[in-house]
């Protein structure tokens, strides 16, 4: 089974065992919609479960159980956790629409410009805050590419693996 990583605990919340989060999902508090985590922190891991959670300010803070099932209520506990990866099942994850994507689904696809030329494969994506981008990989080349549909983005084929750009391999 595959898990991605969706935020990790940054900090703790008050004296109760609570934590802050660092949600990489849009919107942020989408995060909140998994039960379950699997908590993955300095080369271990276990399955939490999701006691509470909410919008604390511009981030979100939770309660969360222990590996044995047990609601986290001491501070300690929960500085412990710090730094966690916070990964959930892609089975988990709702089918995107039509014309959306993952940006986890597009990690590892090969690029290509309507000419044919290879520009790379997509090692990661990025925000500018205007515009989501496509960070490529060529052997040493990095090309930077925003993943706008239509003027630049022609065509995403995730079957194949393979996305179409209107991009030159010099820009």
């Amino acid at each position: 089974m595959r898990r991605l990583v969706l935020g990790r605990i940054a900090g703790v919340y008050g004296v109760k065992g609570w934590v802050k989060l660092r949600s990489s999902t849009r919107p942020i508090e989408n995060l909140l919609d998994y039960p379950h985590w699997w908590l993955f922190h300095q080369g271990r891991e276990f399955e939490a479960t999701l006691i509470e959670g909410r919008m604390h300010g511009d981030g979100l803070v939770a309660q969360i159980s222990d590996e044995q099932g047990r609601p986290i209520d001491d501070r300690d506990v929960a500085a412990a956790l710090i730094g966690a990866e916070i990964q959930v099942d892609r089975d988990e994850l709702p089918e995107p629409e039509e014309g959306q994507y993952y940006w986890f689904d597009l990690v590892g696809t090969l690029v290509r410009n309507e000419e044919g030329v290879e520009l790379g494969r997509v090692v990661e994506m990025t925000s500018n805050g205007a515009q989501d981008v496509m960070v490529l990989k060529d052997g040493e080349v990095e090309r930077l590419i925003p993943f706008v549909k239509g003027p630049i983005i022609k065509s995403v084929d995730l079957d194949q693996g393979l996305i179409v750009a209107d991009w030159q391999p010099d820009f």
